[in-house]
């Protein structure tokens, strides 16, 4: 195998300087000149121009060369075809070490491969296609078939049959003569058709060419005629179509994932280009590891995210920095390598505009790479009704992204969760999704539990640096959208202020973060947002509700936004008022020790069911009257049923998360579990040991301390 030498390109030499001309001293020109021995172009240059040296070519100056060391002047290095052991040339007319050059070698050669790869001599390995009377026709390939003469057969073979041929002559009109040879031993050595890789962003300048291409296949989609291979380089996409039979699967043993070399020819395929595939193969070894690194490298300095500067100044935020770029770049990087991006955020006004901000800031991007309609194949969003990765959620989201990995040949989705994804509760989901080979990153401001980080790419938590839930989801994502994509920037920026009020946030960037929106926004529009956001999630479900939302958040056309903001407000504001109607003559309140006064309310009895608000919106409401009733007391309110109990607190220093644990180890028999916030959260428990949890759960909050 001969192979270029990479130091001197091929050349046998290297230039060391340039000195002048000896012969025309520098000046370019020739000292004399015969003119009869000109052409009649020859002259009329002459006379315009004047001689050219023959000896510099007209620059005045020469290279000073020497010999490359590397190759010793021959510009190539030569391979053992078999074991790919340094040789100093052919051996015997084979390209084989002494070791390996004693047993045959036989030839396969690839389909992209012509006559020009052919050597008188060598030994092919072919397959019978059809008998004729004179002879046997044989395939080398799928473009080289040749001729074995029925004067060179000593024994019948049958279409189908694979033989070992010898070339013995090319005639000028491509047949060839082909002569069997039986081999007992010998080696495969599979010739590939020399030809420069070229990258996605050339192909406009090889169309009608043959070109080799190398990636890592994306997508693979089985079409009524061709299968389409979509092939990712350091660079972009590449579409490859390769023909077996009308809508028969080409190349079934290449699947997404892999990385692989194709040959084809580029044609022009109404506005985009295309590769008419001849062969592909899967890279393996060495040269799978070479190519991958080299792709990677180029999409890792790709895909870093921008240096932005913060919408405020936080030193939560600056410590959190490098998590955040983190996270930024994994999506990023699954954005340029067409990996389905799956959002997964908490249904409620904080998740919807965490997960919007970053849905904002990639759809743009996914549309650039992917096309005009890879919104609805390469991107998705979904609520989760719990502030966690729920065993249904990602029941259905394995589900759904094994069938499109079946149906389309995608691959496996990132899941980028938002308000959710933090605690020990989404440890269940994540060990399923990690089977499955799902990546996930999290920005999120709940509580979070060290075991969920050995399953993340990435984990955005205040908590990590020292911060605390009041730095929400929505100001935490909207920051990371923009390190995704700062053009957002004006279209989101609202988004956080959104977050803090829906949230109740009380930390001081959230008060910037709404001063800064205040020129459009007043203090009460984010509140009715923040209202029409929780109401509309109730109804929605499971579904994203995209347009709506958008309309919602004023990502849209602004009157229907204040229409909108304004109906589903009357509506929630009405049904609340009526939940409220029926729920506070039924509030228990009574003074806790450490001077809290604790309400308590049985929603299963006495709130109505199926409607919202729904319980935990409904404790919600019912702590916030209690609060304005009790103004300048700490406060905690508990909405209970049958087997989970909601807890609300204002002034009391609670740790709910750590509460959870304790009653779990404490109360056997009732699996407790929950979590939440420090001092916002919900619990869940089995129903017949309600009176015990919630008699411990009391006795802890009369315990704490209070501001």
């Amino acid at each position: 195998m001969r192979e270029e030498c990479t130091e001197c390109g091929g050349k046998g030499y290297e230039v060391i300087s340039t000195e002048k001309c000896s012969e025309c001293k520098g000046t370019g020109k020739s000292k004399s000149v015969n003119l009869m021995s000109l052409s009649q172009k020859d002259v009329g240059s002459f006379l315009k121009d004047g001689s050219v040296c023959p000896k510099c070519g007209g620059s005045g100056e020469v290279e000073v060369r020497r010999s490359c060391e590397k190759c010793n002047g021959t510009g190539a290095f030569y391979k053992c075809d078999v074991c790919g052991k340094p040789i100093d040339g052919p051996i015997n007319g084979k390209e084989a070490c002494s070791t390996c050059g004693k047993v045959d070698i036989v030839h396969v050669l690839d389909d992209s491969c012509n006559q020009d790869e052919l050597e008188v001599g060598k030994l092919y390995q072919a397959k019978v296609n059809n008998i004729a009377n004179f002879g046997v026709f044989v395939d080398m390939n799928s473009n080289l078939r040749g001729l074995i003469h029925s004067s060179n057969l000593s024994t019948p073979l049958e279409p189908g049959d694979q033989v070992v041929v010898e070339v013995k002559e090319v005639r000028r009109d491509g047949k060839m003569d082909l002569i069997p040879r039986h081999v007992k031993e010998f080696n495969i050595v599979e010739v590939e058709k020399s030809i420069p890789i070229r990258k996605s962003t050339e192909l406009d300048k090889f169309i009608g060419k043959l070109i080799k291409v190398e990636g890592e296949v994306i997508q693979v989609k089985q079409t009524g005629g061709p299968t389409i291979f979509t092939i990712s380089d350091e660079e972009g996409l590449i579409s490859c179509a390769a023909f077996e039979r009308a809508g028969e699967r080409a190349y079934p043993e290449i699947d997404a994932d892999m990385i692989v070399t194709a040959t084809g020819e580029v044609t022009a395929r109404a506005d985009r280009l295309q590769v008419e595939v001849k062969s592909m193969k899967r890279l393996s070894g060495a040269k799978e590891a070479a190519v991958k690194k080299r792709i990677d490298e180029i999409l890792d300095k790709r895909a870093e995210p921008a240096e932005i500067e913060f919408l405020v100044e936080s030193e939560i935020l600056e410590k959190l920095r490098p998590a955040m770029r983190q996270v930024a770049r994994e999506i990023r990087k699954a954005i340029m390598k067409s990996k389905p991006i799956l959002l997964r955020h908490h249904a409620d006004a904080d998740g919807m505009t965490a997960a919007v901000a970053i849905e904002r800031a990639i759809l743009p991007m996914i549309t650039e790479i992917n096309g005009a309609d890879a919104e609805y194949h390469y991107y998705k969003r979904a609520p989760s009704k719990a502030p966690f990765y729920e065993m249904p959620d990602v029941t259905k989201d394995i589900s759904y992204a094994l069938e499109d990995a079946a149906r389309h040949g995608q691959k496996l989705p990132l899941v980028v969760m938002v308000d959710n994804g933090s605690t020990e509760e989404d440890v269940p989901s994540m060990r399923q999704a990690q089977v499955y080979g799902i990546d996930m990153v999290v920005v999120d401001h709940h509580h979070p539990d060290e075991i969920v980080d050995q399953y993340l790419l990435g984990h955005v938590n205040p908590a990590h640096v020292g911060g605390d839930f009041g730095m929400t989801a929505g100001m935490l994502a909207t920051e990371v959208a923009r390190m995704i994509n700062p053009d957002v920037t004006e279209e989101i920026k609202h988004l956080p202020a959104i977050a803090a009020v829906g949230d109740r946030s009380e930390a001081e960037e959230a008060e910037v973060y709404k001063q800064m929106v205040s020129d459009k926004y007043s203090l009460q529009d984010l509140k009715d947002i923040a209202l029409a956001l929780d109401f509309e999630a109730y109804w929605l479900k499971f579904s994203s509700g995209k347009g709506i939302v958008d309309d919602i958040m004023d990502l849209g056309d602004k009157s229907r936004h204040k229409k909108i903001v304004k109906l589903l407000c009357e509506q929630a504001n009405s049904m609340i008022d009526e939940q409220l109607t029926a729920c506070m003559p039924n509030v228990k309140s009574q003074d806790l020790p450490n001077g809290a006064v604790l309400n308590v309310l049985d929603v299963e009895n006495f709130a109505h069911k199926f409607t919202f608000p729904a319980p935990g919106k409904t404790s919600g409401e019912v702590h916030d009257r209690m609060c304005q009733k009790l103004e300048g007391k700490p406060v905690v309110t508990i909405g209970y049923g049958p087997d989970f109990a909601v807890i609300r607190s204002k002034g009391v220093l609670m740790n709910i998360p750590q509460m959870v644990r304790e009653l779990h180890e404490e109360i056997v028999g009732g699996g407790v579990n929950g979590g939440g916030h420090l001092v916002v959260g919900s619990i869940k428990f089995v129903e017949g040991k309600r009176t015990d949890v919630l008699s411990k759960l009391v006795e802890k909050v009369g315990s704490v301390g209070v501001e």
